[in-house]
């Protein structure tokens, strides 16, 4: 390679993954890796990625969008050893298929709305997939389990299976707490787990509706615990607070309150 493609930090990369795999000089730890090992590295990444977003750190989001990277070019490398495809090939597929499903970025389409060009880019996608049995196929089931949920319900609701509006989930979720009532009196612990998915399903539904993605909406709702458990602790141990539960709860109202003061 000659020029200044030689020197892009790409290459560099490339070149660095090559040498960690290499039969006789590379990493042991990185030689014995496989599809299947890595696949949880890929993942973990991911929510990485996400946690930097959340936390609004440029810095770390910059890290952690590295080491995502490092992951896709890990598993082209392993395929490319395979003989399959390179990281080449990966980069020349998703610019293919992102020109495809914007006919009215690169084409001559036009595209009046974001509705619009939402419904586009799902046509696009099944038109992509091909011929399936169901609605449902090829909603991955790697996906955390709420997303998914949301997931597999969008897909229902497209051939008219949904709830009219969020009121009508509400109701459904309702249901679902009554229902888990009547099952904690009993012994059988899989009807329990079974009403309390029930509940997980219509709250991931409820979220739908409203076009709030459930993950983020839980993940925001824990760190809020974090935050205002910690401030608990830290207030407990400057009072002598032990393990009553009604003056720890004194205090969780108290840094509630601290909050709201402070937003107001």
């Amino acid at each position: 390679m000659s020029g200044s493609h030689a020197h892009r930090p790409i290459d560099r990369l490339l070149g660095i993954m090559a040498r960690l795999r290499d039969p006789k000089h590379g990493c042991p730890w990185d030689r014995e890796q496989n599809f299947a090992t890595i696949a949880p590295y890929t993942i973990e990444e991911a929510y990485e990625v996400a946690d930097a977003i959340e936390r609004g750190d440029m810095t770390a989001l910059k890290d952690e969008l590295g080491d995502l990277l490092l992951q896709v070019v890990f598993h082209a490398r392993m395929a490319e050893e395979d003989g399959g495809f390179a990281f080449d090939d990966v980069a020349n597929a998703i610019s293919d298929k992102m020109i495809r499903r914007h006919p009215h970025v690169f084409g001559d389409t036009v595209i009046a709305t974001v509705a619009a060009q939402n419904e586009a880019w799902e046509a696009h996608k099944a038109a992509e997939r091909g011929p399936q049995e169901s609605v449902l196929d090829g909603v991955a089931l790697a996906y955390p389990a709420l997303l998914r949920a949301a997931k597999i319900s969008k897909r229902a609701a497209r051939i008219g299976f949904d709830w009219p509006d969020a009121r009508s989930v509400i109701a459904k979720i309702n249901e679902e707490v009554a229902e888990i009532e009547a099952e904690m009196a009993g012994a059988n612990r899989d009807r329990l787990e079974d009403e309390i998915g029930d509940l997980l399903f219509a709250a991931a539904n409820l979220a739908r509706k409203f076009d709030i993605e459930p993950e983020t909406a839980l993940r925001r709702a824990t760190a809020k615990f974090e935050r205002r458990f910690k401030q608990v602790e830290a207030l407990a141990a400057e009072r002598g607070v032990g393990r009553d539960i009604d003056a720890l709860e004194a205090l969780w109202q108290e840094v509630k309150g601290n909050e709201a003061d402070c937003k107001g």
